[in-house]
């Protein structure tokens, strides 16, 4: 499991939930949530992305709270919620672990909005054919995601051009089993460059880096494997409610290319929105933009919600 480790004070620091509870996953893996807001209110469903936690979304669970029930969860072995007894990770165990938080969090036939933010993005494309998530989800929001080719496209390693070389040299990067180790000035400045635009605040750079290096190392390679030989191309036609795409245009984990070509092949995209110079961690990078996105999506789709006011089962 991985260390709580992430801001203690200000924006990025997690607020404290109105309720915590455990969710438990078609293989008996138990999975840490965590319920924000008022109990009647619309809800919101977050899912952070590798090497992430609940802590990822604090600027989102803060401004949404107020008038939304938001609900953030770890991903199997990461933040609160244990490693997988049964390895190797897979794409089915995002679907899985998805459809066991909806159905803990969610009155029958009660619609949510859905957020994911990199491997979160990619969970919403593995549930998409699964009858919880078509029975609970209103509108989706993907927010610095691909479908397929993560590594290939990837430009985490400085080469010039796409090719064999940057594919091996990327394959070994980002599934290395090395520890990150403490979270050092160099540190920092090796996150900021893989991950975050050239205009992230410090401030922004300290919180992400808290936060991806209390990610075990094992869980990290482990996942990695998921995202190097990931394929959810044909998933997205599942995806038939609407759908928002976001991401920052010098994302160098997954690139512009990938939102775009998302987009053009969502049967409801309904709408793009690329963010100038930003990196691969939007929702820290431009809290105010992803919030903006999500509260859109609810106010649009969430209006005549089945059970609006039933009481969480």
């Amino acid at each position: 499991m991985s260390r709580l480790t992430h801001m203690r004070t200000g924006p990025y620091a997690p607020p404290v939930p109105a309720r915590e509870l455990t969710a438990v996953s078609a293989d008996g893996s138990r999975l840490y949530v965590e319920v924000h807001g008022p109990d009647d209110a619309p809800a919101v469903v977050l899912s952070h992305g590798w090497t992430c936690s609940t802590a990822f979304w604090a600027a989102q669970v803060r401004a949404l709270s107020a008038d939304h029930r938001v609900i953030v969860y770890d991903q199997r072995g990461h933040g609160r919620s244990p490693a997988a007894t049964r390895l190797p990770y897979t794409a089915d165990m995002l679907a899985d672990d998805l459809e066991a938080v909806l159905g803990a969090v969610l009155a029958p036939g009660e619609r949510a909005v859905l957020a994911g933010h990199s491997m979160g993005g990619m969970t919403m494309m593995a549930a998409a054919g699964r009858e919880k998530f078509k029975e609970h989800a209103a509108a989706v929001l993907l927010c610095s995601t691909g479908s397929s080719r993560l590594v290939a496209e990837a430009t985490v390693v400085p080469l010039l051009l796409a090719g064999a070389l940057r594919t091996r040299l990327t394959k070994s990067v980002l599934g290395s089993k090395a520890p990150l180790g403490p979270v050092t000035p160099v540190a920092k400045r090796i996150l900021k460059y893989a991950t975050m635009g050239p205009g992230a605040s410090p401030g922004q750079v300290e919180a992400c880096a808290h936060i991806v290096h209390a990610c075990p190392r094992d869980v990290r390679h482990g996942w990695s494997h998921v995202l190097e030989t990931l394929d959810m191309d044909a998933a997205l036609a599942e995806l038939t409610l609407p759908v928002a795409v976001l991401g920052g245009t010098a994302d160098r984990l997954t690139p512009i290319v990938h939102a775009r070509r998302i987009a053009a092949a969502l049967p409801e995209c309904v709408g793009l929105s690329e963010l100038p110079g930003l990196g691969h961690m939007t929702p820290i990078e431009a809290p105010e933009a992803v919030t903006a996105e999500i509260r859109q999506l609810a106010a649009t789709y969430l209006e005549n919600r089945t059970e609006k006011g039933a009481e969480i089962a």
